[in-house]
Formats: structure tokens, sequence, C-alpha cells
């Protein structure tokens, strides 16, 4: 599951106490166990063993550089959706031929960076989009590889705003739709048509509603190759979800085996582009207590970490698990919540906690996905720290941020008035 464990009442991160830590970077602070990072990748990587695979970690669940490489290094791939994601993604060391490019708004300087970058295929979203990458690649003398992304119509059971499978979502093209478009792409001079893909959804704790989207994708292989497709790769993209409380979503194994039952004797190398899966639980965020508040309804416990550093709360009602660095029962019920003018800013709200003093520490948990990546320097807050934790060692893999980072880049004109 995790390397997060208390040790004689002290929360540590693999060996290293998470108190220690805070003592030498301060709070907030994020951190990540590497040994979390890569026994789920391996498990991922086990489960779809019996096949021809790729594992693509889907790059905008986490992308800072160390944590990138750490899965790269251990022969992952990347599912990127934008260009500054095959930026970080190149840096930290990833094979371009195992890059998939997914998305619905490529721009077209985007598009050029992906194909002199000799990335393995886009995963296309739209009939402008094939197009448009046609139109890019003849420029460049490329041909580009592509996927379609099909769309199911399939209900993935998970929170709306990441639900990405039904009719009524931006993502994708209608599988009713998908031979016209098929037909249309074969068309293109400067495409070949190589795959056919699908993503469904996040945080999906069901193996139906994947299990029901790869009975049509596998009909429509079938259909594709008997017009003569040379249907390759199938990405049967991620959002298998992770226990943030009582949840049980189905383990990689599981996942894996109910994948290759549907659709293992395609033939087809599976591409999946897990993240939460991968990262969720292998990271934390940690902050102090500055006050506590008796209101007239409510105790509230106030805290250095906010909204704009874990916005997970706020934009999606999220539950992550609180726990203090040093073991405590749980002896009140309060709103923890953070500096931020906004009263969305709360990590966690009408919650049976420890009774936090200011100066006490505590951790939230499962926030290696989304976490960070989503982080803002709204109310000028400066980005806090990452830190990756191995066995006894650890690195600061981002600096926090100063004051004079907030305006770097910014000017005032001379002639303004």
């Amino acid at each position: 599951m995790h390397q997060f464990h208390y040790v004689d009442g002290a929360l540590h991160c693999e060996q290293v106490p998470l108190s220690s830590l805070a003592a030498e970077v301060g709070t907030p602070f994020y951190c990540y166990s590497h040994q979390t990072l890569t026994s789920h990748l391996s498990a991922f990587q086990k489960a779809f063993a019996p096949v021809d695979h790729l594992v693509c970690f889907s790059v905008k669940v986490n992308s800072n550089l160390a944590i990138l490489s750490t899965l790269f290094g251990r022969g992952a791939g990347a599912d990127i959706v934008s260009g500054g994601e095959l930026y970080r993604a190149l840096k930290a060391g990833a094979d371009p031929k195992k890059i998939v490019y997914s998305g619905v708004g490529k721009r077209e300087d985007e598009i050029r960076y992906a194909l002199q970058a000799g990335i393995l295929m886009f995963n296309v979203e739209s009939p402008l989009e094939a197009v448009t990458i046609n139109r890019v690649a003849e420029e460049v003398g490329e041909i580009a590889h592509i996927s379609l992304r099909i769309n199911p119509d399939v209900d993935p059971m998970t929170h709306p705003y990441i639900s990405t499978g039904l009719k009524k979502n931006k993502f994708g093209i209608a599988i009713d739709r998908a031979l016209v478009e098929y037909r249309e792409a074969r068309t293109l001079s400067s495409v070949r048509v190589v795959g056919v893909d699908c993503h469904i959804g996040s945080q999906i704790t069901q193996l139906s509603p994947f299990v029901d989207a790869l009975a049509k994708l596998k009909e429509l292989v079938h259909t594709l190759r008997s017009e003569g497709f040379d249907i390759r790769y199938l990405d049967i993209g991620g959002g298998l979800g992770i226990p943030y409380s009582d949840e049980t979503p189905p383990l990689p194994s599981e996942y894996g085996r109910a994948v290759i039952d549907a659709v293992g004797d395609l033939g087809c190398t599976l591409v999946t582009e897990p993240g939460r899966v991968i990262a969720g639980n292998a990271g934390v965020l940690v902050s102090r207590v500055l006050y506590t508040k008796e209101g007239e309804e409510k105790r509230f416990l106030i805290c250095d970490a906010a909204m704009n550093d874990l916005v997970r709360p706020s934009l999606y009602g999220s539950f992550h698990d609180i726990r203090p660095l040093v073991q405590a029962p749980e002896t009140i019920t309060a709103d923890l919540v953070g500096p931020i003018c906004e009263s969305t800013d709360f990590l966690a709200k009408d919650r049976r906690l420890a009774d936090l003093q200011p100066g006490d520490l505590f951790a939230v948990m499962s926030a290696g996905a989304y976490g960070f990546i989503m982080g803002s320097n709204y109310n000028s807050r400066t980005r806090v720290p990452e830190v990756l934790v191995q066995g006894d060692r650890w690195w600061v893999v981002r600096k926090r941020e100063t004051y004079e980072d907030l305006v770097r880049g910014e000017t005032i004109p001379k002639e303004l008035g």
C-alpha cells in the first residue's frame, strides 16, 4: 500500500521521521516515498506481464522530475497532455518511443515538438485534430502515428468532474462515429493509423465499467481489422482508483486479469496510463497548526497549508485522511482550514481529529497524485518544497519558492502612467 507508518509513535516515511524533515525544510511540504512509487509500478507491470504491454505513467498526476526519472528508469513510459509535459518527460529521461500524447487541445507547436521528438503516437480526440496533425506532419516531413480516442458511453461511476467516457463529456469520438472517422483518417497522407484508445475516467473503484468499455473496443478492433486497418496498439487509458478512506478498489493484479481476459487475445500491445494508482498513496502533505479557534457552531484548526497547496478537498469535496505526526487518539470534531481568504479553503470538514494544538504537525495522506501538480500562487503564496525519501536518505527535489519567484517574469513598463 504505502511506506508511511508509525514507529514508536512517530510518523515516518520509510525510515525517516517526518518531523525531522519538517525541522529541516519547514512546513508545509510534500513528501514522497521512493519505495511506494517503485512497488506500485512493479505491481502494475507484473499485472500485465502475460501480454505485450507498455505502462505509460500519466504525467499530469505528478510531474516532478525526480518522480518521473524514478519511474522511467524502471521501464515506464509517459502519457502526456501538453508540450510542457513532453519537455518534462524528455528532461527526466523518458524514451520517446514510450510516449503517448493525449488531450483534447493540442496546439500546432506542441504537435510539431512531439513529431520532432519521435513519440510513439498521438491519441486523437477529434476529426479536425487529425487533419491538423496531418498538416503539421507534412510540413516537418514526418509520418504521425495515431490512434483515435473512442468515447464508449460507459458510466465510470466516479465524480462527475473526472468522468470522461460519457456522451456528454468533451473527450473522444463517439463510438457510433468511430468507423467513419477511422476511414477518414486513413485518407490522410502523413498520418498512419496504428491503434485504438479509450479512457473513461479517474478514481474508478469497480471493474465493471472497464469491462463494459473493453467489450465495445474489442468489437471495434475486429471491425477495423476486417477493413484492413493494422491495429497494433490498444490504449485502455488509466483510471484505477485508490483507497482514500473506505474505498476498496480492485488491485492492479485483479484489474490486469480482467483486462487480459477481455482483450488479451487481440494480439495488440496493451498500453495503460496509470497515474493516481502509482503516485497517490506515495505522497503526503505535511503541515503545522497555527491557531485553534472556537466558532459559534464548530471548532477550527487553522494550519499553514491551504487550498493553493492541495485543492482537491475544495474542488472535489475529496476526503484525505489526516494523521498527526505524533500518534494520538481522535478526540475532537473540527474543520481543518488554511489561511486563504476563501470559505472553500479547507483540508477536512466536520472531521474527528486528534486534539491538535498550535505548533503540532500533521500529514495529509494520499496526496501524491493531483497534489503539488495542481497547486497555485493564489493569495501570492509561495509553492511548497517537494522531498523524496529512499530508505534513510532524502532529498529536496523541488525547492520552496521565494517571494522573488512570485514576481519573476513580471515587469512594470516605464511608460506606465
